[in-house]
């Protein structure tokens, strides 16, 4: 059977790059950037903290990590509040004993069920970003576009009302609609965690100002590997070292570039996965080649470093 017309019609095919955010361009051809410090490798380091419902709508798509097995799925559920009870609080010890910080998007929900956690992640230098409204709330193209303002604008909000003021954006499932983009910029935030495309931050068009695209790699996801994949911590560990080593290693050629990955509470903040995390941690701290920085903290040194190069 033929495919018809209409499935090869696509209103954003382009040379490159199928979109209109960012122009295409290889590695090769950007000027080497160098972090402070001289540091080969930026490390970003994500810890984002999810409000998963009971009884998700589960549209477009479930969140990941979403319910699993029937109404009331307990099971699921009470692991995820576990992350944010305890979980969360052993991968912010290991954060500071190893003197990394963090950049730590949260479900807008939230906000006023943690207030000491939040007190804790400012008193200790870490970034908090804004998570949407909670994991099931998805933003996708057939979101009607007055729906995705007002769940943006009620996220910045209820950011407002807590005394908080991200530049940072994630949005739930790192899934965006077309709009997402001009929206969240139009809220006043200019840095994004939703987009991999590159090993270096990207700056974004929008209809009002740029946005810059942190990468944050989904192949290091510490619940991708370790529950999706079901590897084990010590290869988990392994591969993040591996690809901070070798990043390092591309520097001579490439200059500086972002090596990001994300611990999930209730994954890596299990206790027989600490040793795991202190190893890797530890490793990183240590390393006179790695910059710890937040995504705000990163985008601005891209910014400064590009504009001297």
């Amino acid at each position: 059977m033929p495919v018809p017309d209409e499935y090869l019609a696509y209103p954003h095919r382009a040379y490159g790059a199928d979109q209109p955010r960012y122009p295409w361009r290889s590695s090769c051809e950007r000027a080497p950037i160098a972090w402070p410090g001289r540091a080969a490798a930026a490390c970003l380091i994500v810890t984002p903290l999810e409000f998963h419902m009971l009884n998700p709508a589960g549209k477009p798509f479930k969140h990941p990590g979403a319910m699993v097995t029937p109404y009331p799925d307990l099971r699921h559920f009470t692991t995820r509040d576990y992350g944010n009870r305890v979980g969360i609080f052993r991968i912010l010890r290991e954060l500071k004993a190893a003197g990394l910080k963090a950049t730590v998007p949260i479900n807008a929900v939230l906000l006023e069920r943690v207030r000491p956690l939040i007190e804790a992640l400012i008193e200790d230098g870490h970034e908090i970003a804004a998570y949407g409204v909670d994991t099931d709330h998805i933003h996708w193209s057939g979101l009607d576009a007055g729906v995705e303002r007002q769940w943006v604008e009620q996220t910045r909000t209820a950011f407002d009302k807590a005394g908080l003021t991200p530049r940072t954006w994630m949005s739930p499932a790192r899934q965006q609609s077309f709009e997402t983009l001009d929206l969240i910029a139009e809220a006043g935030f200019d840095v994004c965690l939703d987009w991999e495309q590159d090993s270096l931050p990207v700056p974004m068009k929008t209809a009002s100002r740029e946005v810059i695209a942190v990468p944050l790699s989904t192949e290091l996801d510490d619940r991708v590997l370790l529950s999706d994949r079901r590897q084990t911590e010590a290869e988990w560990a392994d591969q993040i070292l591996e690809a901070m080593r070798f990043t390092k290693e591309e520097a001579p050629r490439f200059g500086g570039q972002v090596l990001g990955f994300s611990l999930t509470p209730y994954v890596s903040g299990q206790p027989f996965r600490i040793w795991a995390l202190r190893g890797a941690l530890g490793a990183l701290g240590a390393d006179a080649g790695v910059w710890s920085a937040t995504a705000s903290q990163i985008a601005d040194a891209w910014k400064k470093a590009a504009g001297d190069a």
